[in-house]
């Protein structure tokens, strides 16, 4: 059986070695499993420990995505089981949850912490936990079909895999609109959100592979080396006529949407935005997310990214497994993965079903920790 992900190693002209990091599994198009998680985690120390490693590039098979999100298949089940079992009222009481969210959060911290540069190159579909592997990287590629979200509104979660971290630290209120909305961001999009640095087209993507092996690493700072050649291939693919990077619409819109997304309150600015009338597509497909999502996640993603303003991003991972656990024990996360993933039907059946229904001591219960200080699973984060 072939691994969910392959590595391997390419010398360099001068010796040293770059250590490539391929997700393959393009049936789930790469949606992070545990088995991807457990693989991906002992490489990257293992690539970071050794000197000779300058370098280190996350990629994915085919044409399709880089990572579409998580692999739910495996969590829905611990999810319906732990529902009908006695412990139901414990968010410890999913070992497979604990473990599965522990894993990738200690992959992405690692990501995002990580002592050399880590180029990811986000071709196609990036979402959710694809996000999380790929904001975290020190260089992030976006092509012209590239096409990420946080659409966890859709299935009951929120923005999790430290999205409360970087969707509060984007430009004005956009992070608060795409928690809501789950709004598809384009290359120009990503640039302008902070979740890329660059905009390459994916055809140049063997012509920078070789520009890398050329490069003198360790002559100097590999970052800045490696800054100069992805700069050098975007501004060719910026001249190449035959290939075109849509503009940004969240840039387009975004006077618009700090107008929406300052108001004081979250039912005013959920009210704002489905109030719109507008004949612009992308506007119209984030309205009706908006509209078709769990207001529980809304009131989720809007809180945390007010509570996590003076955290530390350690601090932050520690909150969001807490907070995804409750997610895992309560209704919403594992009605919308059974509506959109697992029966299809589209037809979830939200509890609470109004934002008003959620009331402030609701909200408050997903920030319950069960751990002492001491105790947290992720307590050695940032340690």
């Amino acid at each position: 059986m072939t691994q969910p992900v392959l590595f391997e190693e390419l010398a360099t002209q001068n010796g040293r070695r770059i250590g490539v990091a391929t997700l393959a599994s393009e049936k789930t198009l790469h949606a992070i499993s545990l088995d991807m998680v457990n693989l991906l985690t002992p490489q990257l120390r293992q690539w970071q420990a050794d000197p000779d490693v300058a370098l280190v590039i996350l990629q994915a098979q085919g044409e399709k995505a880089f990572c579409a999100g998580g692999d739910l298949q495996q969590l829905y089940r611990t999810m319906r089981e732990h529902h009908a079992s006695p412990e139901r009222g414990d968010i410890r009481g999913n070992p497979y949850a604990a473990e599965f969210f522990e894993h990738e959060y200690r992959l992405d911290y690692l990501i995002h912490t990580f002592g050399k540069p880590i180029l990811c190159w986000g071709h196609g579909i990036v979402m959710g936990g694809g996000i999380g592997l790929m904001a975290g990287c020190s260089h992030r590629v976006a092509t012209e079909k590239s096409r990420l979200a946080m659409p966890e509104i859709t299935i009951g979660l929120y923005p999790d895999v430290g999205g409360s971290w970087f969707l509060s630290r984007m430009p004005g209120k956009i992070g608060v609109f795409l928690a809501l909305t789950g709004a598809l961001l384009n290359a120009s999009d990503a640039v302008f959100a902070g979740l890329a640095d660059y905009r390459i087209a994916q055809a140049g993507k063997q012509s920078v592979f070789d520009a890398l092996l050329a490069q003198p690493w360790g002559s100097g700072d590999d970052a800045e080396l490696l800054d100069r050649t992805l700069a050098d291939a975007q501004a060719v693919s910026l001249r190449d006529d035959a290939v075109t990077f849509a503009p940004s619409n969240l840039r387009s819109h975004f006077d618009q949407i700090e107008a929406l997304c300052r108001k004081p309150a979250l039912p005013e600015i959920v009210d704002a935005i489905l109030a719109i009338q507008t004949d612009d597509a992308w506007l119209q497909k984030a309205i009706a997310t908006l509209r078709a999502g769990a207001p529980g996640s809304a009131w989720l993603g809007y809180a945390l990214q007010k509570r996590v303003r003076h955290l530390s991003l350690a601090e932050v991972f520690r909150l969001e497994f807490v907070v995804s656990l409750h997610c895992a024990a309560r209704p919403d996360f594992v009605e919308g993965v059974r509506a959109l993933i697992i029966e299809k039907d589209q037809k979830p059946v939200w509890q609470p079903a109004t934002l008003a229904e959620a009331t402030p001591a609701w909200v408050e219960g997903f920030f319950d920790d069960p751990w002492k200080k001491e105790e947290h699973p992720l307590v050695d984060l940032g340690v």
